[in-house]
């Protein structure tokens, strides 16, 4: 159905650049809403090249980042399992997210203020009765444990690909394969230039995660692209993966000794996944990413695992590299960049979470012009006037 005078000669009402996360769930909303949806996918759906990937993610309602973000998590919370009902499959399981660090440090501090502000279901843990709870973890003096209740295991790939599925059930025509080259932005509406020709629409959401840079290059120019290592740890000699199942042992995210580990439990029979965020490097650009990692390299992932998860064998029986763009105050970049244009860009690492209710947000700025969430945070013309 046509919206907002886009003219019914055109390919749709509104077009999609890329398709992973933010673009297959705000292809999803969108086509929910009756817009008439094109959208481009350079690989294929659900593809292992993005920022999202690696079989889970977490899912955590008490924010590190800050209690701002709460409202977000909730409604995407809703949407999480209204997707995961449609689809049939597995996408959000509540094992609880367990963050533990010293009470005084500023992910702490903004974990409690979540949970008091919004009425968060949770429990405080002092050292002793985190040790007794969760001897998983090395308890260290000082440290304290807030478990989230409603927090948990997303399943990234599945996401993508069960909101993609739905976005086609309600009419939408994905193009996967399809590389947009150009975006042409216009008062008329909008030209998509691919390498398989030229799509018009009256509107264009730029979904493009680190390649947002090469459609828009003055957001681009904002967006630092890294690589995200992913890493899985097998139970050691005196235990077993019973010991780390999500009944047992939550999902976490600890912050100590300028160390900042998170991790999933036993998923699928075998191992722990655990990573680093942000410590990685940069890249220059999406193109020069690579899934080699030199084992010197992953040493620091392996001792930290060493000296907070005795329990695991200290080697990483395997590793993944996904790619991610950041932005300087590692906030995302989600707005309108033209009447006719929204951008969703610079998710920093800690964006996936929240896609459903993004995706929901991009459909209502493209189809209404504005939304019921605070977005001034994340202007995307915030840094415009910065040195």
């Amino acid at each position: 159905m046509a919206r907002k005078g886009v003219s019914s000669d055109m390919d749709a009402d509104v077009a999609v650049v890329g398709l992973g996360t933010m673009g297959a769930m705000a292809a999803w909303r969108l086509a929910r809403s009756g817009a008439d949806v094109i959208g481009f996918e350079q690989y294929g759906i659900a593809h292992d090249r993005g920022a999202a990937g690696g079989e889970s993610r977490l899912f955590r309602m008490a924010y590190h980042e800050g209690p701002q973000y709460v409202p977000l998590l909730r409604r995407a919370r809703t949407l999480w399992h209204e997707l995961a009902e449609l689809s049939g499959r597995p996408l959000l399981t509540t094992t609880g997210c367990l963050s533990i660090g010293p009470p005084a440090i500023a992910p702490m501090r903004n974990v409690l203020r979540s949970v008091r502000e919004h009425g968060l279901e949770h429990t405080v843990l002092d050292g002793a009765e985190l040790a007794e709870r969760y001897p998983q973890h090395a308890a260290r003096d000082g440290e304290i444990g807030v478990l989230d209740a409603q927090g948990g295991v997303l399943r990234p790939e599945l996401a993508v690909l069960s909101a993609a599925e739905q976005a086609r059930a309600h009419g939408a025509r994905l193009l996967d394969r399809t590389t947009v080259t150009e975006l042409l932005v216009e008062d008329g509406g909008v030209r998509v230039r691919t390498d398989s020709g030229e799509f018009t629409a009256g509107r264009v959401v730029v979904t493009a995660g680190p390649w947002t840079g090469q459609l828009l290059p003055e957001l681009g120019r904002r967006i630092t692209v890294r690589p995200i290592v992913l890493t899985w740890f097998a139970p050691g000699r005196g235990s077993t993966a019973a010991d780390y199942a999500p009944d047992r042992f939550p999902a976490f995210i600890r912050d100590t000794g300028g160390v900042h580990l998170f991790g999933i439990p036993v998923m699928d029979g075998t191992w722990v996944k655990t990573g680093f965020a942000d410590a990685w490097g940069d890249l220059p650009d999406p193109g020069s990413f690579t899934r080699d990692v030199d084992e010197d390299r992953l040493r620091p992932v392996a001792e930290a695992v060493a000296a907070l998860l005795p329990g695991l064998h200290p080697d990483p029986v395997r590793h993944s590299v996904y790619v991610e763009g950041y932005t300087r105050d590692r906030t995302a970049m989600v707005g309108r960049v033209h009447e006719r244009a929204v951008v969703l860009a610079g998710f920093s690492g800690h964006g996936f979470k929240m896609a459903p209710v993004f995706g929901q947000i991009a459909a209502d700025l493209a189809l209404d012009g504005g939304t019921g969430f605070d977005l001034a945070p994340m202007a995307p013309d915030r840094f415009a006037a910065a040195p």
